[in-house]
């Protein structure tokens, strides 16, 4: 049985890799050479783009987790990244193109595996398929995506706002309240007095911004401003904005005279994150963690996603995947990478071992891989095909969307190792 395989980054490799391993006659479509997004220059595959770290490598650390997770189902990625690891510390960085350069060897030298070097336009809704093509899916396979999926299923920019998780908020410094006590307390509110505003504002305007690429312009901030431009308009543009302190009471003080309020919205289901409302921002990721971390109740913030403003393309998955990255409503195509809502290098490579590992169980009539949200690569799927997310914003692995621990654990390096133990133990046994 023949499976297509639509793009050849790293969640298009990974899925080819783990479908011909099964013994699967995969047909991998890459429009490289014959045609390259706007960031892409490399004839090879799996083509690191933007830096050559795939992040921290210890499992306390949740991408260094899902790395040791993606070596139990023998990914391709990881063995590129080992054998063209360079000194980074406690990161893991890769000669990029050793690294894509080995990949492409391997792949093209797979019995299993046939390389189309065309663009796909189209897409067979009766073929076996794993849609793969990243956050630049080209023009005409967007259409044809968004054609499968509805008009309102795929996204084309994303403008995404921190979020943190909600055991380093601190409660002290903070107090839930519903503007005009609409509704519930649900929002987790920081108060600022004048000179707090004052020295977040400065440190604000002044921070450093991420450069935009050549082909993002002007159109990814209509409609969703970042909070930066925003305070830019004038010192006060903020308080009749996101920070707008009218309405809220807190119930300490019952007095309702903070010069401006950043509040923070609960992410996920479980109350494990919380994301800073109206914050969609263009600044550095560190310069997100410096200014932010400014804001009263924040100061000791666990970020598990930055902000970001870029091209990005990306489906949407809580209404259209199941947790196998699997299309609900055409059980033979599934997707994988960033285009399914997962954000970063090492995650998009994950999703491709589960979408390739999947689709080949399925074919052969097996019970697919159960994703487990004690498990870094398990959690992911659970996260983006959650139904009960009515606006996905693609995230990163971290501990706060896998399930915690029954016992009370203070030191969080300790507390994150026994997670880790407990997802690598998960995933052996599933995979027995």
């Amino acid at each position: 049985m023949r499976i297509k395989i639509i793009g050849a980054g790293l969640a298009g490799c990974e899925a080819a890799w783990q479908a011909a391993n099964a013994g699967m006659d995969v047909e991998l479509w890459e429009m490289k050479p014959k045609k390259f997004s706007p960031a892409h220059s490399d004839a090879n595959f799996a083509e690191l783009v933007c830096s050559n770290s795939l992040k921290a490598d210890r499992i306390e650390n949740a991408c260094g987790l899902l790395k040791e997770e993606m070596r139990l189902f023998g990914s391709i990625i990881m063995e590129a990244a080992d054998v063209s690891r360079v000194p980074a510390g406690g990161a893991l960085a890769v000669d990029r193109h050793i690294f894509s350069e080995y990949i492409t060897k391997k792949i093209k030298s797979h019995p299993n595996i046939t390389v189309v070097n065309d663009e796909v336009t189209e897409i067979d809704p009766d073929e076996y398929t794993i849609i793969a093509t990243g956050p630049l899916t080209s023009e005409p396979l967007a259409e044809a995506v968004a054609e499968l999926t509805g008009s309102d299923g795929l996204y084309f920019f994303d403008a995404a706002a921190p979020v943190v998780t909600a055991e380093s908020i601190d409660s002290d410094k903070t107090f839930r309240a519903a503007r005009y006590d609409r509704g519930t307390a649900d929002y987790i509110n920081c108060p600022m007095t004048e000179d707090e505003y004052k020295a977040f504002y400065d440190a604000l305007v002044s921070a450093e911004t991420a450069e935009l690429h050549d082909f993002e312009n002007a159109a990814v901030f209509e409609g969703c401003m970042p909070v930066e431009v925003m305070a830019k308009r004038g010192y006060k543009t903020l308080t009749f904005g996101p920070l707008k302190p009218v309405g809220l009471i807190n119930p300490k003080t019952g007095k309702d005279d903070a010069y401006a309020v950043v509040q923070l919205r609960q992410d996920n289901a479980e109350g494990t994150l919380y994301n800073i409302v109206g914050f969609q921002t263009n600044l550095k990721f560190g310069e997100q963690k410096r200014v932010f971390s400014m804001i009263p109740g924040l100061q000791n913030a666990e970020f598990v996603r930055y902000g970001v403003m870029h091209r990005n393309t990306y489906i949407n998955s809580p209404k259209l995947l199941n947790k196998y990255y699997q299309l609900r409503a055409n059980p033979k195509i599934f997707f994988a990478g960033q285009i399914t809502g997962v954000e970063g290098y090492v995650e998009s490579a994950s999703s491709g071992i589960l979408a390739g590992y999947n689709i080949a169980r399925l074919i052969t009539g097996r019970p697919m891989w159960e994703p487990s949200s004690r498990t870094a690569i398990g959690s992911l799927p659970l996260y983006i095909s959650d139904e009960a997310i009515t606006k996905l914003q693609p995230m990163n692995a971290n501990f706060g969307i896998m399930e915690g621990l029954s016992e009370r654990i203070r030191k969080k390096q300790e507390r994150y190792n026994k997670i880790a133990l407990r997802a690598i133990e998960t995933v052996k046994n599933n995979l027995k």
